[in-house]
Order: C-alpha cells, then structure tokens, then sequence
C-alpha cells in the first residue's frame, strides 16, 4: 500500500461526531442513515462532473469540497473519467483540505465511479492504437468486450478504482459504481450486460475483500426510470441476486454482499424513480425504484438535481407554490431532498453560488410528507 495514501474510510463513530459538530448550523432530517451501518450522510452531496478540463476549474471543485465538509456536506462523488480524470484528483486536494482545517477522514463518504474510458490527455485522434496500447496490452479487455467507450471487465474495473484511489489520494474508496451499465445493451445486448454484471460484481466483491472499496453500485441514466418492458431496464431484484452470487463466491455460503448503492436522475421534471412503479422487489410487490430499493436495503442518491441548470433558471409552479420564499435552485435542492425514500441528492456545484444554496437549504427542516405529496396532486 502506498504510504502516501490516506488510510480509513467513513466510520459511524466519525459521522455520529460530524452531525454534533454540525449543530444547529443543519436542520433535523439533514443527515439520514446509510443502511444499517450506523453512518450518517448528508442529505446533498457534491458532485463533480461540470466543468471545462482547466486548472481554474480544478480549484474551484477543490475549494468546494473543502467547504461543503466544513459546512455540513460530507458526500462527494466523482468518477474516473469525469473532466478526463481532473475532478477525482479536484476531490483529493478539497479533501486534503478539509483535512487540514479539522474534518477527518472518518466523517467523509467519498464516492467514485467507473466503465467509461479514462482519457486523461483527451480523446485521441487514433482510438483504435490508443486502445490497442493503454486496454489490451495491458490486459485490462478486447475490443470485443468494449461497447462504444465502456468496459466493465473485471481487470478494467479493478484498474479505474486504483486510478480513483490514487487521484482522490485515499486508500479506501467508501463506494465504487459501474457507471451507466445500460449503454451496453444496444452493443452486447441485455443477456451479455447481465454475464458481465456478474462477473463485475464479483471483482467488486474481491475488492471490497481486498480494502480497496468498502461497497458498491450502480448509477444509471435509463434503467431504473424506464417501464419494465423497455430494452435499457435494469430489475434491482436481479441486480441484488448477481451481488449475493457474487459475495458467496468470493465470501462464503453466508457471506452479505455489497451491493448498496444505485444512482439515478430525479428532479421535479424527471420524477420517475418516485412516480413510475417499474420494480417487482423481492417481496413479490411492483414498486418505484425508490420504493424497491428501500425493501432491498440499498441506498439511494439522487442525480441531475438541477437538470443541467436548468431547474436554477425556470420556475416549476408547484415548487413555486410549495416554497415560495426559497430561489429556483433551493427549490429543486428541497425538493429531492423531501423525497421520500430518497437518501440523498447531488448538486453540481460548478458556481460559489450553488454551494450558497445547498449550504442554505440544509439549514432549512425537510418538506412535511402531506406536503411534498401534495405537489404530485396539483401536477395532475
């Protein structure tokens, strides 16, 4: 292990002193339960996909994650490829910092994500001898197992969490997800998506074995929002049954796999993972994603809280009516974040001024339920 690497990883003691230390700067309902774990995660996390590939950007996501985990936000999630590989080594250094001014490692869940393919010097203009030298030389996968720019191999896989590792500057991933598995289907179909799941999640359960992750997951655009009978859907139920193979081979008979985490967009115009019961759980009922995932014990977050700015430049009447005295953005922040079975939603702060209104919003208790559902009534 490297020395240089930051050693631990997210501890329900550390989070537990987190939310104290918090106080009264949050209001009650800002921090929910991971699971069972005794972890406490903030109701908005960071994200870190926007942004132009420039130094200026680099320090702008830095100082960001430096002062969301002062303030109160200890998730942050980034991926391998995300602005071709800046925002993790961005992460690193906001985390560095907030080390330095008193957060500690133990209070901080840091997530990243991988499949697409890392170009760090951008896209090359010879695809074909660039893969050829930096996939199958290395023996990280074939042209065969790649769909359009996606690789979910297990030695790929292992491959993106030692490079997050190393640019968070962490020897410890506190949750690793494959990346929009979904992009696979119209390549490789649905079948081979699931052989590869299933030999993916195994290689996540060795590394999970290894200390290399400590859970794992998905995040996905399409198939947790799409009608069952769509060609991009994905069943957690499956997903949940490929992860408890996969902890038995690597694990044992009795061993609990690690699967706990899926991703997937939800805002006030894109409320499918609420509204559309899409899922038959393992309990025999069709449910929301939201719904099934809260029966199968994995936790959910949020993406696309804003729609791409969208949400922080156009008025949605029912928010409006609902949270008058709150901007555009706080609005579409305190909607996710009232969601029911929700447990946490990502902000894209890419402006000191979106981190103004996620810093304001958790200040701000979570919407009664009557009241949130009462929104999905005056939209119909």
């Amino acid at each position: 292990m490297n020395a240089a690497l930051i050693e631990g990883g997210a501890e329900a003691a550390g989070t537990a002193t987190y939310v104290r230390e918090m106080g009264a700067a949050v209001a009650e309902g800002h921090y929910s339960d991971f699971l069972d774990t005794g972890l406490k995660l903030s109701s908005i996390g960071i994200g870190t996909f926007p942004g132009i590939a420039a130094d200026a950007v680099d320090r702008h996501i830095a100082a960001t994650v430096a002062r969301g985990l002062r303030h109160g936000l200890n998730l942050i999630d980034t991926a391998t490829h995300y602005r071709y590989g800046r925002s993790a080594r961005a992460v690193g250094e906001g985390v560095r910092l907030a080390l330095a001014q008193g957060v500690p490692r133990n209070a901080m869940f840091l997530i990243s994500k991988g499949g697409f393919l890392l170009f760090s010097s951008g896209r090359p203009d010879d695809f074909e001898h660039w893969f050829q030298r930096e996939i199958t030389d290395q023996g990280l996968g074939t042209r065969e197992e790649l769909a359009g720019i996606h690789l979910i191999t297990p030695a790929h896989l292992r491959h993106q969490i030692d490079i997050s590792r190393a640019a968070i500057g962490i020897a410890t991933l506190d949750a690793f997800l494959i990346d929009q598995p979904e992009v696979q289907i119209p390549v490789a179909g649905k079948q081979e998506l699931i052989r590869r799941l299933n030999t993916a999640f195994v290689a996540l359960e060795q590394a999970v074995r290894d200390g290399l992750i400590r859970w794992y997951g998905v995040s996905s655009f399409e198939s947790f929002r799409v009608p069952q009978d769509h060609r991009l859907f994905l069943s957690l139920a499956s997903l949940e049954a490929l992860a408890r193979q996969a902890a038995k081979q690597v694990f044992g008979d009795r061993a609990r796999h690690h699967f706990a985490i899926i991703e997937l967009p939800f805002n006030a115009v894109m409320p499918e993972g609420f509204t559309r019961f899409n899922q038959v759980t393992g309990q025999g009922n069709e449910a929301s994603t939201l719904q099934a995932a809260l029966q199968c014990g994995i936790f959910t977050i949020a993406s696309h809280t804003l729609f791409k700015g969208h949400l922080a430049r156009t008025a949605i009447d029912t928010l409006e009516q609902s949270m008058p005295r709150l901007s555009l953005a706080q609005r579409a922040l305190q909607f996710n974040r009232s969601t029911p079975g929700l447990g946490a939603t990502l902000a894209g702060i890419s402006t000191p001024v979106h981190l103004d209104d996620a810093l304001s919003v958790l200040r701000q208790p979570l919407m009664p339920r009557d009241t949130y559902l009462s929104m999905f009534q005056k939209a119909e």
